[in-house]
């Protein structure tokens, strides 16, 4: 039985009933080199041509900056397929993205921050 407001794309017993890569086309290769940290923003220009769904719901996720993880997760898509969907949006110029903030995602201070911080949730 689907759930409310999912239609016919989403069931309670099976989940998501499109395969991820049928989203892509079958794709697995962005055109932009786009990290699971760089930042993508909607630049409010109307992409051209037909986007599917997800396009769209991507769109709309990036009103503010937001990082290629967080649109994966807000989609329930794995990464390479979210980040076909975002590169295509960045190909028609509907989306501009950015590297991350920082330049070394190793760096000591930065972990023990996000350390504290999930420790704060638990």
């Amino acid at each position: 039985m689907a759930a409310t407001g999912d239609g016919p794309w989403l069931d309670d017993a099976a989940g998501r009933l499109v395969r991820p890569y049928t989203v892509s086309n079958g794709r697995t290769r962005p055109t932009t080199a786009l990290d699971l940290l760089t930042q993508v923003m909607a630049t409010g220009t109307t992409p051209f041509g037909y986007l599917g769904p997800e396009h769209a719901q991507a769109l709309d996720l990036c009103r503010a900056p937001v990082s290629v993880a967080e649109v994966a997760a807000h989609l329930k898509l794995p990464a390479a397929v979210t980040k076909v969907l975002l590169s295509d949006l960045v190909d028609c110029g509907a989306l501009t993205e950015r590297p991350p903030a920082f330049h070394n995602p190793t760096d000591r201070s930065l972990l023990e921050a996000v350390l504290d911080g999930l420790r704060r949730q638990l």
